[in-house]
């Protein structure tokens, strides 16, 4: 008895140690629900990049522990998410929202609170505007927007475009500011109509595109949606080309869309042709890890937690001191160098990196033969 009885003390001091020595980072995104192929992508990259920092020695001794929120893809569920990670004194930063909506309905708490929100994948521009606590490491929908219609004229040939659009946060950000700049570069803007996630048959509006022959229809949107107007838009005979987002960047648009996705292009903030250091190792650990090549967004949260868990280096448990040591990287040379390239930020959080053009070429998305600068 008296073994045993050290043998249970020895057990839950040990335990009680390892809890102690763990750091919590949130992760949140659409685990399940109709963007759960993006919530895969999330936690895969999460996941090598906690998996990378806890074999180097974690975080100034501590183990890295991951704990996923998932907020379905809807902005009242990221409020229950983000309550669950701001009530967690454990939890030092939050890795998410992906969706543009979801970030900023989580951060009314995340800033009552006190809490760094580092999305890898919201857009929209008022993102970081709002709030001191909001961070993001790619570009925003007015410089995204404006590319695209650069690449409808310049790399497409278009000259006149039809617009179709998730009416929510990141696909209405992105809309206007690509009508903004397709008016001011010449581009014929024939019709703009918008849709939600809940429409299933886009054949009226397709049909109403088709009669005014535009020679690019912009999808400003997510991939599911995306893949279904493709997919349908072909099955009635029409040629236009198409072109989306990031929001579209993702392998299930081509499963979904099969052969109608061929010829699609698309904006991304992560070409897996990028040839750095640190890109190649990172798509070679992904592979030997999930046998396959890694996703944008599996590639946007690796640097998300790597550039956390720095912040946190820095600043310690305390979440103000984390939030101030995000906003000291605010230069090039003080910024993460990662594997999407250097991100540092302004003094609202946004950070200022290049967009890849791609192509969906024989089922597969590849780097553009012509990109734009």
């Amino acid at each position: 008895m008296r073994f045993l009885s050290t043998l249970l003390t020895v057990a839950l001091t040990t335990t009680l140690a390892f809890a102690g020595d763990t750091i919590k980072i949130g992760v949140a995104g659409p685990m399940t629900g109709d963007q759960k192929e993006t919530g895969d992508q999330l936690k895969s990259g999460a996941e090598l990049a906690a998996e990378a920092i806890n074999k180097a020695g974690g975080i100034n001794g501590k183990k890295l522990e991951l704990v996923y929120g998932d907020d379905e893809a809807k902005p009242q569920q990221a409020k229950v998410v983000a309550e669950k990670f701001a009530n967690d004194p454990d939890v030092l930063l939050v890795v998410g929202h992906f969706n543009s909506s979801c970030t900023l309905a989580g951060q009314t708490t995340y800033d009552r609170v006190g809490l760094v929100e580092f999305s890898p994948a919201s857009t929209n521009p008022t993102v970081c505007e709002k709030s001191r606590w909001t961070f993001r490491n790619l570009y925003r929908d007015d410089f995204q927007g404006e590319l695209l219609a650069r690449v409808a004229m310049e790399v497409m040939g278009a000259k006149k475009v039809c617009v179709f659009f998730d009416n929510d946060d990141y696909g209405t950000g992105l809309k206007d500011s690509f009508v903004k700049k397709a008016k001011e570069i010449g581009l014929d803007v024939a019709q703009v109509e918008a849709y939600t996630r809940e429409t299933v048959d886009f054949s009226a509006t397709l049909d109403a595109f088709n009669a005014k022959k535009p020679d690019v229809i912009f999808v400003s949107g997510i991939y599911n949606a995306a893949a279904s107007i493709v997919k349908q838009a072909r099955s009635k005979g029409i040629k236009a080309q198409f072109l989306g987002g990031d929001g579209l960047k993702d392998d299930a648009l081509i499963k979904i869309a099969s052969d109608a996705a061929e010829g699609l292009v698309l904006t991304s903030p992560f070409s897996i042709e990028a040839t750095s250091d640190k890109a190649v190792a990172f798509r070679k650990a992904y592979n030997d890890k999930f046998g396959k090549d890694p996703g944008t967004w599996a590639a946007q949260v690796y640097d998300a937690v790597m550039q956390g868990a720095e912040a946190i280096r820095k600043g310690g448990t305390d979440r103000a001191k984390i939030r101030e040591a995000m906003e000291a990287m605010n230069t090039k040379e003080t910024g993460y160098d990662g594997v999407t390239g250097v991100t540092y930020f302004d003094k609202n959080g946004d950070c200022v990196k290049p967009a890849f053009v791609e192509i969906v070429k024989d089922g597969e998305f590849v780097p553009h033969e012509k990109q734009l600068k």
